[in-house]
């Protein structure tokens, strides 16, 4: 008995040591009231709290719940495009996803910048023609968001879009980056979304909607943000003009058909040294 309740001592301490974790993130001042030097300052606990990746990744995304949204403000800090190159006092909903990326991944605001035009860039040069304008574009061919979707169902239970990214209806490119490119991309459809399907996920992981509507326009995600617990999706919200934690499935069939016609699932992997 003695070794038996000192083992249950053991793991409730570890339990609650954990939960102490997840605690401290609500202690925090939220990261857009912070300077850069602050932010540095804070970044190295998150490492000590959260020595595991994907769980450094949710935390890190947690702390930016409340976050005022604003709609493409990142940039290369130069010329078409002079926003900054990271930043943490507003977001969009890819913005929200590749800051918490970066960021979880660093010891400093500058390292996390560093890493950002890592997984921002291509060619990890800060310039407008090789950003990862294009979601999908992003999912399928950067190994920092690796798409999972055909390891959670049969292939003949999802969907495919067949896409010419950048390319309009009309020929035309929808930016102007001289670039498109063909892509097949699978995605879970409306009908097989449902709790037993995110149990089929990662505890962290990112969920990309897919809008048939934009497809005319040369693209196929409208929508993206992250999903933990296989329950909530955080991201950035238009509608709520911030960035939230709600119920997965509660957002997305808010409407009884569904808010977007489907689903691009993709893990989060760390840059590599």
């Amino acid at each position: 008995m003695h070794h038996k309740s000192k083992s249950i001592f053991i793991i409730l301490l570890f339990i609650t040591g954990c939960q102490d974790h997840w605690s401290w993130i609500d202690t925090l001042p939220k990261p857009w009231t912070l300077t850069n030097a602050e932010v540095s300052e804070i970044l190295p606990e998150f490492h000590s709290r959260f020595p595991d990746f994907n769980y450094r990744l949710k935390a890190f995304s947690l702390w930016q719940v409340g976050k005022p949204y604003e709609i493409f403000k990142l940039g290369e800090e130069k010329d078409p495009d002079p926003d900054p190159i990271i930043r943490l006092d507003v977001s969009d909903c890819t913005v929200h996803v590749l800051t918490s990326l970066a960021f979880s991944q660093s010891d400093s605001w500058e390292k996390a910048k560093d890493i950002m035009i890592r997984i921002h860039y291509k060619d990890h040069q800060p310039d407008f023609k090789t950003r990862w304008h294009f979601t999908s574009d992003r999912i399928l061919s950067n190994p920092s968001t690796t798409d999972i979707t055909k390891t959670l169902l049969p292939i003949e239970n999802l969907k495919r879009a067949n896409v010419t990214l950048n390319q309009k209806e009309n020929g035309g490119e929808l930016l102007e980056l001289n670039w498109e490119r063909e892509v097949g991309v699978y995605y879970v459809p409306n009908n097989e979304l449902g709790p037993n399907l995110l149990k089929r996920l990662p505890g962290v992981c990112g969920a990309a909607f897919v809008k048939k509507s934009l497809f005319e326009l040369g693209i196929i995600i409208g929508h993206e943000g992250m999903l933990i617990d296989n329950q909530f999706l955080v991201h950035a919200s238009s509608t709520e003009g911030e960035t939230v934690k709600i119920d997965f499935l509660s957002y997305y069939f808010s409407e009884p058909e569904g808010i977007f016609d489907g689903v691009m699932f993709y893990e989060f992997r760390p840059m590599k040294p």
